[in-house]
C-alpha cells in the first residue's frame, strides 16, 4: 500500500510503486503503461477533486493480485461524487474542453472499473 498526502507533487511516487508491481508480477510493457496512466489519473482526481488539495488529507493506493487479475484501489478522504453523471468527453460539446478525461481514460485502459464509498474509492481491474 502507498499513502500520499494530497499534494500534486507526490504523484511522482506512483511510477516506482507501479514499476515494482510490474516487475513483481511480470507484467507486459502494455500493462505497465495502462496501469501507470490509470493510477495517475485516479490519484490526480483524488488529490484535486476528492481531497481538494488539502495536505492534511491523504490518498491511499493498494494492489491485490489473484490468478487472473490485478485490482488497484485508490481512495481519498473526500465526500465522493456522482460517478454516473460524468460528462462524456467525446461529445462535440466537450471535445475541446480542458480536463474531464480522467475517468474516461481509466475506463478505456482497465478491464473493469467500479466506484465505492459514494465515489471516493475507485477500483480498477486489469486482467493478466
Amino acid at each position: 500500500m502507498l499513502r500520499l498526502t494530497s499534494n500534486p507533487r507526490n504523484i511522482s511516487q506512483l511510477e516506482p510503486f507501479v514499476k515494482r508491481a510490474v516487475e513483481k508480477y511480470k507484467l507486459s510493457p502494455d500493462q505497465y503503461g495502462n496501469i501507470l496512466i490509470s493510477v495517475t489519473e485516479a490519484v490526480n482526481n483524488a488529490i484535486i477533486h476528492g481531497n481538494r488539495n488539502d495536505e492534511s488529507k491523504s490518498v491511499r493506493i493498494s494492489m491485490k493480485k489473484n490468478d487472473a487479475s490485478l485490482a488497484i484501489r485508490v481512495s481519498d478522504e473526500g465526500r465522493g461524487f456522482d460517478f454516473q453523471s460524468i460528462p462524456d468527453p467525446t461529445t462535440p460539446d466537450n471535445i475541446c474542453k480542458c480536463g474531464g478525461r480522467g475517468v474516461f481514460l481509466m475506463q478505456q485502459l482497465s478491464d473493469r472499473i467500479k466506484f465505492d464509498n459514494n465515489g471516493s474509492t475507485v477500483e480498477m481491474l486489469f486482467m493478466l
